[in-house]
């Protein structure tokens, strides 16, 4: 499913791309690996039971933007270890996409990685879809200071360090939260969602959401074919 065009992406020399349930699809699952791995981090730190650490988890994923930026502030914990235990999980659920891979490499202008996750987690999933060597630079939180998307820090320092245009520049994310800065500052902003039978017991409602926002611009859930067919 792709939405009609609402506006053209003709001027784009700057292509910034989410990682996580954007560049791989949320169906594999991956994502709910390292959740579930939040959720026990969040348990070891708290002694909260399964229920209620979850349930805290995802209020500081929602209040925060990462759950991480939520522990650092209310727990002061260390975000290299967190980083660490949260992100030993098994990528082979993602599959290589030389489809999505070959759209991306077509692209006419520069592109880049604006992730709340961390390098070595970029660069495993990477190396998965065949893409290692397609991105200029991966801006992940620890460029961000852990002041993670959808804070305006996020993307000030990340056009500050790599010079870009917000005008000249789209923005790519599954969370329509995360495209509200963007669009604010002048990018044009893409949704990636997952397709409408998706469900999952470990995915809050909001985070499936779809855009219906002036915020979001286009709706996608099949990015190798909307960037084939880029408007």
């Amino acid at each position: 499913m792709t939405l009609p065009a609402t506006r053209s992406l003709s001027h784009i020399t700057d292509w910034v791309f989410d990682l996580d349930n954007t560049l791989y699809p949320r169906e594999c699952n991956l994502f709910a690996q390292i959740d579930v791995r939040i959720t026990h981090y969040v348990m070891d730190l708290t002694k909260l039971d399964f229920e209620a650490a979850r349930a805290l988890q995802k209020t500081y994923y929602r209040d925060f933007g990462t759950t991480l930026n939520g522990l650092m502030l209310q727990h002061e914990v260390d975000p290299d270890h967190f980083l660490a235990n949260v992100h030993a999980i098994d990528y082979s659920p993602v599959a290589e996409h030389p489809d999505l891979m070959a759209a991306i490499r077509a692209l006419p202008g520069r592109k880049f990685i604006l992730t709340n996750g961390d390098v070595g987690h970029a660069r495993a999933v990477l190396a998965r879809l065949g893409g290692a060597d397609l991105f200029e630079h991966v801006y992940d939180i620890r460029a961000m200071t852990y002041v993670p998307k959808p804070h305006r820090e996020a993307y000030a320092g990340f056009f500050a360090m790599h010079g870009v245009d917000p005008t000249s520049a789209v923005m790519f994310d599954d969370l329509e939260k995360n495209l509200v800065v963007p669009h604010e500052m002048g990018m044009a902003t893409v949704q990636v969602v997952a397709g409408p039978d998706y469900a999952h017991e470990q995915v809050d409602a909001w985070e499936l959401g779809r855009g219906d926002s002036t915020h979001v611009h286009h709706v996608t859930d099949d990015l190798a074919r909307f960037l084939r067919e880029r408007p």
